[in-house]
């Protein structure tokens, strides 16, 4: 399965200011990811833009070269910020949520298909998977003990899941 080059970062939510700074709500774990990049994008990753950003409570305040008065970061609010996934590196055993959205899940003993990966919850202490089976959504913690392999080029995720979560009787 093909992975998307550019990535949803954050979406404009407002402005700061009168010098046209911009809030942004993060799409990635946390605010301080996009102070790492000096070039976000918008349109899908069509059009460059540089920036300047900071991590603030849990959005990032964020100036975008050109934009200089408060006028012209309102006409922002609710654009979408993509990231180019060239500019970040991932620790081991991590992963963009939109490369694991749609892959298989695997019971790791047995080689039978559960279902789809659908969407991914932060809880705080660790990531909730939400399954799509034939019988409704089953949600997965994101721990060692139940993920036993990752491929995100093959398309599957093989886990090892308590006895009775994926009966029919759910």
């Amino acid at each position: 399965m093909p992975k998307k080059q550019f990535l949803e970062a954050g979406q404009i939510v407002g402005t700061h200011g009168i010098r046209g700074e911009i809030r942004v709500l993060p799409w990635c774990d946390l605010p301080q990811v996009l102070s790492t990049l000096n070039v976000l994008y918008f349109d899908g990753g069509k059009t460059p833009v540089k920036v300047k950003s900071r991590p603030h409570k849990n959005i990032a305040l964020m100036k975008i070269e050109g934009v200089d008065n408060v006028q012209d970061a309102a006409a922002l609010r609710g654009r979408m910020l993509y990231l180019d996934r060239n500019d970040l590196t991932l620790d081991e055993g991590s992963y963009f949520i939109a490369d694991l959205i749609g892959i298989k899940i695997i019971d790791a003993d047995s080689g039978q298909e559960y279902g789809i990966l659908s969407e991914v919850s932060a809880t705080g202490a660790n990531d909730v998977y939400h399954v799509k089976t034939d019988n409704g959504e089953v949600l997965i913690p994101a721990v060692p003990s139940f993920i036993i392999e990752t491929d995100i080029d093959k398309g599957f995720m093989k886990i090892r899941p308590i006895k009775g979560l994926f009966d029919d009787e759910i």
